[in-house]
């Protein structure tokens, strides 16, 4: 009976663990995909200086940047072209 028990206790765990994993994982990802982001957005800054091209560095022109990689920084790009 104890060993049953034993057995329930680490398959509950296990399961657990696998369920608050799953949401963890994505946060990471989501927050090195802000990092890129953050990234590539200064890379254009910097480059794009001599030509007058500035994107504001700020939390949604990061995620925009990392969720939609190189076409949202192009995109970036172009809002600030037009606006």
């Amino acid at each position: 009976m104890q060993y049953l028990v034993l057995i329930l206790t680490i398959i509950a765990v296990i399961i657990i663990a696998k369920i608050f994993a799953w949401p963890l994982k994505k946060i990471i990802k989501l927050v090195v995909n802000i990092a890129i982001g953050l990234v590539m957005i200064l890379i254009v800054n910097v480059f794009g200086e001599g030509i007058g091209l500035h994107i504001p560095f700020n939390i949604i022109t990061a995620i925009i940047a990392g969720s939609l990689g190189i076409p949202g920084v192009l995109a970036l790009i172009v809002i600030n072209y037009i606006f």
